[in-house]
């Protein structure tokens, strides 16, 4: 070692598998409010009064998160995501600021999602 300085290896192993663990398995999942973005590109985002739908696409999968014009107290929300002729998947309960985001395989096919906010709604429609 140079100048007789030893470093501890430990801290910075445990950034590295911290780090390693996130990318390769995304954010820990949890609380919607905690959640991050989803991945993909943004292929349909729909408004509504208290909030918006987005959907998003890509390398196979699709996913959509209903977002709220501003964080508050909490509320109802919830998003429901399905790829034609799948099972429709969802988030529903009382966040500050989303709800999802939620993903589905979708391959090649079309897929829809739906999202509300305190009674407030959006659906994409079909989006292929």
């Amino acid at each position: 070692m140079f100048g007789g300085m030893k470093r501890n290896p430990a801290p910075t192993l445990a950034v590295l598998a911290a780090t390693g663990s996130l990318l390769m398995f995304g954010p820990p999942s949890g609380s919607a409010d905690a959640a991050a973005a989803c991945a993909g590109r943004p292929v349909k985002t729909v408004g509504f009064s208290t909030g918006e739908l987005r959907l998003y696409k890509g390398n196979g999968y699709a996913c959509a998160v209903t977002e709220a014009k501003s964080p508050g107290p909490r509320r109802q929300m919830s998003v429901t995501i399905q790829a034609r002729g799948g099972a429709p998947a969802g988030d529903s309960g009382a966040y500050t600021q989303r709800a999802g985001p939620v993903t589905v395989h979708a391959g090649n096919r079309c897929v829809r999602a739906t999202g509300s906010i305190s009674g407030s709604s959006a659906e994409t429609g079909w989006v292929c």
